[in-house]
């Protein structure tokens, strides 16, 4: 028989619980190694806790069990296998169906009968009761630490946990450097950002190392969220609550008040934001960062807006990617959408070979259709059929029933598919708003506003790389851009996708198509004003007119 070795360790850290797969292998090795019944098709190792579903290796084992590659599993003990009910009770399903024929466990015997299978439930429940209770356990043992005023995790920078007494205590390499960030800051000598430069270039401060993690400059992140914690000031942030603690603080509660106004500048009047469409889209090709912009104004007052990387790495590596004005990025977006275009000779052949598509579709609908309703109508007269012989007396009450209820099943279901036949003539069809978009997108682009533009760009373009001046995109499924289009072929495979597909997110993608095309095709209310215009004038010649021919 064949099976799967499957061992797991519920930490995925690398240095933690390091030899206990290794030695979950050699237990089975040893136990079921020297078996010729048993055949070891694959051997998977995980990393990943059991207590909630979703671990991807078990679930593709389960995949590759139910498609026949196995028919059992070797594991060191049933907890291994489950520690949720979803995992678990899919194991006994599993078993139920016979694509589970056999486990084997190096700590206990399993027979696949109902008694075995009841003894297998209650040691997979047993594995949860452990998890629950230990994670009360857990919570309790938090709460307790709370309530003495201690931190129940790990300390953080400027801190270091004293594995002695159990408490935290100041670190003496980092303590002075953390009070010093919050000293530079209150006495408005530099800004946060500048804070981190300071740190990480001259003070020299590091992250504490813990076996193979650690020892890395603090990030700029990580100087934002020292200075807001109000661990520093003697108190215990903990899930939404403070509580107050018995460590030393850094600094005073006025002070980390003081701090927190700083951070917020409330007094200040916020800079006035201003319209950028084109930024959260693009990244820089050279360092992989986002594409943010600015705008600048010279001597004579005139504005002039340009995108640049944000150059937002570590203190000692700067990204030297040139900025670009927004006219010469917007000139190569418009050059982008005019290569998506459709030729009218390769429009003319996938539009033909579409329409005979269409017709043969529309055939073949129709005849499927006529079956069903042909079958839905036979159905009803047996069921009229049925309820004559009743009222006759030649069948009596309960075969009347059990005979009504399954032909009114039948009913129902076959009024569902001719529901469904008549609908599929109605289908999701994008492909036409697709030929509209492709031809009108740089006509609309250059005639929209900011909120248009930055919505045209994000349909039609994936993977927007800025490097030295030049914008790379490519064309988002289901546009065709450069030299595929002039394939009839290419174009005809393109939009057969384009009707045939069922994802989801393509549908929202063809959606989104649909919703700019009916945006960008509903006339302005300046056209309409002047169409109602010109219809008024034309009333009032017409009404003029009538009264000269009556005079």
């Amino acid at each position: 028989m064949r099976y799967f070795i499957y061992c797991r360790k519920s930490s995925e850290a690398e240095d933690r619980q390091a030899l206990s797969i290794e030695s979950q292998k050699q237990e089975l090795k040893k136990t079921f190694g020297h078996d010729p019944a048993i055949e070891i098709v694959d051997l998977i190792e995980e990393a990943y806790s059991a207590k909630a579903p979703g671990r991807p290796l078990f679930d593709a084992m389960m995949q590759r069990i139910e498609r026949g590659e196995a028919d059992g599993i070797v594991a060191w003990h049933p907890d291994r296998l489950a520690r949720n009910s979803v995992d678990g009770g899919k194991i006994i399903w599993f078993l139920d169906r016979r694509l589970i024929r056999d486990l084997k466990f190096a700590t206990y015997t399993f027979e696949n009968n109902p008694q075995g299978k009841f003894m297998l439930s209650i040691f997979l429940g047993q594995s949860k009761y452990y998890v629950d209770a230990l994670s009360e356990n857990v919570k309790r043992g938090n709460r307790t630490k709370l309530a003495m005023g201690w931190r129940p995790s790990r300390a953080p920078i400027g801190y270091r946990n004293c594995l002695t007494t159990k408490t935290i205590i100041p670190d003496p390499e980092r303590f002075s450097l953390v009070r010093k960030m919050f000293d530079v800051l209150l006495e408005q000598k530099a800004s946060p950002n500048q804070i981190y430069v300071m740190a990480h270039r001259d003070w020299g401060l590091r992250t504490p190392k813990f076996r193979r993690m650690g020892g890395r400059p603090l990030a700029r992140s990580a100087v934002y969220r020292v200075l807001s914690d109000p661990f520093y000031a003697g108190l215990i942030r903990w899930h939404g609550q403070i509580y107050p603690g018995k460590h030393k603080p850094a600094i005073t509660i006025d002070e980390f008040e003081r701090v927190q106004r700083i951070l917020r500048r409330p007094q200040q009047a916020r800079p006035h934001s201003r319209d950028f469409p084109y930024t959260g889209l693009i990244r820089c090709g050279a360092c992989g960062l986002a594409v943010t912009a600015e705008e600048k104004i010279n001597r004579q007052g005139h504005r002039y807006t340009y995108y640049h990387c944000t150059r937002r790495r570590q203190a000692d590596q700067r990204c030297h990617q040139r900025s670009l004005r927004v006219e010469g990025l917007e000139a190569q977006i418009v050059a982008f959408l005019e290569t998506i275009k459709i030729s009218a000779k390769a429009l003319a052949l996938a539009r033909g070979h579409l329409a005979r598509e269409d017709k043969t579709r529309a055939k073949q609908l129709a005849q499927q259709a006529l079956v069903l309703q042909t079958a839905l109508a036979r159905t009803e007269r047996s069921l009229q059929t049925l309820t004559d012989l009743r009222l006759q007396g030649l069948i009596d009450d309960a075969e009347f029933a059990t005979r009504r209820a399954l032909l009114q099943q039948d009913v129902l279901r076959q009024r569902e598919a001719v529901a469904a036949a008549q609908d599929q003539t109605d289908t999701f069809e994008p492909l036409q708003d697709v030929i509209i978009f492709s031809n009108r997108a740089t006509e609309w682009f250059a005639a929209g506003d900011s909120a248009q533009k930055r919505r045209i760009l994000r349909c039609v373009g994936s993977n927007l790389r800025l490097t030295d001046g030049i914008l790379n995109i490519q064309a988002a499924k289901p546009f065709i851009a450069g030299s595929k289009k002039t394939s009839c072929t290419e174009v005809r495979a393109v939009w057969d996708d384009i009707r045939t597909s069922n994802d989801t997110k393509e549908r929202a993608a063809f959606e989104e198509i649909r919703q700019i095309v009916a945006m960008m095709n509903k006339p302005t209310s300046a056209k309409r004003e002047a169409r109602n215009d010109q219809s008024q004038m034309k009333a009032n010649a017409s009404r003029m007119g009538e009264r000269r021919r009556k005079t």
